[in-house]
């Protein structure tokens, strides 16, 4: 029997709410199915007007950030660059460049300038994918079999693409530069190993202090390698910007495979970047396997074909093989072709068909790049722009470390210096957003809504289901399914409905479930029983892998992960929300039920959320969110902190969770809402909270009709 959200009467529990959850019929939930992960099917649907795009680009902009560590951004240090060891090639020059994009933190790579310069010119940054050795592999001994099936011109432009593609911009007109990987080529301080082929999670790393890449502070303060190379590409057009020759309106970014993922989130991020070129890697299906081309939040709910839509209007190109984006003519390209032409800009984008071609970033693509760049950089060639042969420039070329530039220390020890200044940098770049509740709200609240990754507002459709219902000593009892048909996702929950309702509700969590509404002999606690007794409908329900969820009924101990023999998080977190994330859905599910209930004639008037025994955080979370429409909020936090866990395998990790004010912020972004909370040491909340109007707080009312347990309940579990 269902019923919508005004239907007759409030969820009551039942008997069966007590049983073993071993015994129950697991829920109809679309998360009992595996998590996704990065081979999954990732569409993309353009919305149906501008101004819903320019709100969703918006929110995906800043996922992107939230996910790479840089929202806000980190501070621009000075890049202290080194140009030097020029090779002059007659209509071309190739420098050797070092800067810094992090204190102590070496970006490499070549520059390639055209030979008498007059006026601005374009600057094009162009990383590399994961061919080793990176601006100076040499493909020479499948050169034979490309030249024969069209894929190359000449055996020296077929030896390495990156430096075909710089010689020929070069010759263009343009000023390339060719950016080392992090981890390839001369950029060595983070080696291979660690931001490429990272296997298992590394004890003596993962630590409270001075800790690691890919361990749980690392995470939970959104510490990646995927963000590194995504800063040290911002950093890179902030360095061709220094040359007094580059034209700062006609900066463009291309690069194939890994260097495709760099240049769709360069584009999608940094507004400076006028032209985007990313090859073989915009897709609906495989998003990219290396650990540097994942994060922790960046594909939730959202993949690469939406990412290079981001560009739009400016103008793209790129291209497709036999690989993973074989069929992207049918599945993505034409989306974004919609989206384009949403936008205003049909004809902008262009897909360069190579289903013929093994992955690559072959001649046949770089000639039809040439004439984009022409286009819409407006150089005046005559077009087709034929590549033309080149002198093939080895490692001892080109390699920038020698005796006057020694090559920097990396390692361990540098690797906890490097997270020590992004942890120091993070406290630094946030501390203005805490000056005013406004801006606490746009930088923390805008972070925590990607953590979390739903907001109340869009909730979602919920109806009820009746299970049972019978009536009691002075109450009835429901219990049944709450059905959030949006998301495909259903909770147990269970109703105490008093014979005098007050038209008030309070949602009572607890790490039971709906089973904490009763103690250990079946007897409603005595919170609840104060409550029903002041006229208040209680409901408590099973949040995600509570309760019926649990086919054992034994609580979670350790969160899913996706089959990937690598230990990182990203793989797991990048494309699906954490278990945290999840039960501060279902408590938006359940507020938003009861906040449209309407039952004989009366509808709900007051709301509260309480949260004692170890659910305070999510409780928080969810009434961040929901704002004045939870009334009031009673916590017990009992002392938790995000920062303390030790696995990002806890059913309590989120992925950012310390980053953004830990779950002091949390209580923060409830500001200036009614708010108790119980659980914490003295002055553990002065600081945040006093940066937050502290005394509207003050002014608030804070009363609950639970108020006399509450103040019994932490006078025993208070630290």
């Amino acid at each position: 029997m269902r019923f919508p959200m005004n239907s007759r009467g409030l969820a009551m529990l039942s008997l069966a709410a007590l049983l073993p959850a071993s015994v129950l019929a697991q829920p109809d939930d679309i998360r009992l199915q595996a998590p996704k992960d990065l081979r999954g099917y990732f569409p993309f649907s353009p919305p149906a007007t501008k101004e819903a795009w320019v709100k969703r680009a918006d929110y995906v902009k800043r996922q992107i950030l939230v996910s790479q560590g840089l929202w806000p951004l980190p501070t621009k240090t000075p890049l202290k660059t080194k140009i030097y060891g020029r090779i002059d090639e007659g209509e071309y020059t190739i420098d050797k460049v070092t800067f810094e994009s992090f204190p102590g933190y070496f970006v490499t790579g070549s520059l390639y300038r055209p030979k008498n310069v007059k006026g601005k010119v374009p600057g094009i940054v162009c990383p590399h994918g994961h061919w080793r050795d990176g601006r100076y592999y040499d493909h020479q001994p499948k050169l034979p079999n490309d030249i024969i099936i069209g894929a190359e011109r000449f055996e020296n432009g077929g030896r390495n693409h990156i430096q075909s593609r710089c010689v020929t911009l070069a010759r263009m007109g343009c000023i390339a530069f060719a950016v080392d990987m992090a981890g390839y080529a001369d950029s060595r301080q983070l080696s291979y190993e660690l931001v490429h082929r990272f296997k298992t999670q590394r004890p003596e790393m993962n630590t409270t202090k001075d800790w690691g890449f890919y361990g749980p502070q690392a995470e939970a303060n959104l510490q990646n390698v995927m963000g590194i190379q995504t800063w040290n590409g911002i950093r890179s057009i902030d360095f061709l910007l220094t040359l007094p020759e580059v034209d700062s309106k006609r900066i463009g970014v291309t690069g194939a495979s890994g260097g495709g993922t760099q240049t769709m989130l360069l584009g999608a991020v940094d507004d400076r970047v006028a032209l985007s070129m990313p090859m073989v890697m915009v897709s609906t299906a495989m998003q990219g396997g290396c650990t540097c081309e994942n994060a922790s939040l960046l594909r939730v709910d959202t993949g690469n074909i939406e990412f290079a839509a981001l560009f739009a209007p400016k103008p793209q190109i790129m291209n497709n093989a036999d690989d993973w984006t074989v069929e992207l003519a049918e599945k993505g390209f034409p989306d974004i072709v919609k989206l384009y032409e949403l936008t205003g800009a049909k004809g902008c984008v262009k897909l360069i068909r190579g289903e013929h071609f093994k992955h690559n970033y072959n001649y046949v693509t770089r000639a039809q790049m040439y004439m984009w760049v022409n286009k819409y950089f407006k150089l005046g060639h005559k077009t087709p722009i034929i590549e033309q042969d080149f002198q093939f420039r080895n490692k001892d070329e080109l390699t920038v470390w020698d005796a006057d530039h020694p090559e920097p220390p990396g390692g361990e020890d540098f690797e906890r210096k490097f997270v020590r200044h992004l942890t120091k940098d993070n406290a630094k770049v946030l501390r203005p957003a805490a000056q005013s509740l406004e801006s606490f709200r746009q930088v923390y609240g805008g972070a925590w809504e990607v953590l979390i990754g739903r907001t109340y507002a869009n909730a979602g459709k919920v109806e009820w289901e009746l299970a049972d219902k019978e009536k009691r000593n002075g109450y009835l009892y429901m219990s049944g399914n709450l059905r959030n048909s949006t998301y495909q996702e259903e909770l147990p929950v269970a109703w105490l409905y008093p014979n005098e309702w007050a038209s008030r509700t309070t949602i009572w969590l607890s790490e039971k479930g709906k089973a904490g509404l009763f103690d250990a002999n079946g007897d409603i606690v005595p919170g609840v029983k104060q409550l029903l007794d002041a006229g208040h409908a209680v409901v408590g329900a099973d949040l995600l892998f509570q309760g019926d969820f649990l086919t054992d009924g034994k609580p979670l101990k350790e969160t899913r992960k996706v089959e990937n023999t690598r230990e990182f998080a990203g793989y797991t977190l990048g494309y699906n929300s954490s278990l945290f994330a999840r039960r501060v859905h279902d408590v938006m599910t359940v507020a938003t039920f009861v906040d449209n209930y309407n039952a004989h004639g009366r509808r709900n008037e007051v709301l509260n959320l309480v949260a004692l025994d170890g659910t305070a955080a999510i409780a928080a979370a969810a009434r961040a969110s929901a704002g004045q429409a939870i009334t009031k909020l009673a916590i017990n936090t009992k002392g938790f902190r995000f920062a303390k866990l030790k696995s990002f395998r806890d059913p309590f990790f989120i992925p950012g969770g310390v980053k953004y004010g830990d779950v002091p912020g949390l209580i923060a972004l409830n500001a200036p809402h009614p708010t108790w909370a119980a659980g914490e040491k003295k002055n553990s909340l002065a600081t945040m909270l006093s940066i937050l109007l502290l005394s509207a707080l003050a002014r608030a009312e804070r009363t609950l009709a639970l108020s006399r347990y509450l103040a019994s309940y932490s006078s025993k579990n208070t630290n």
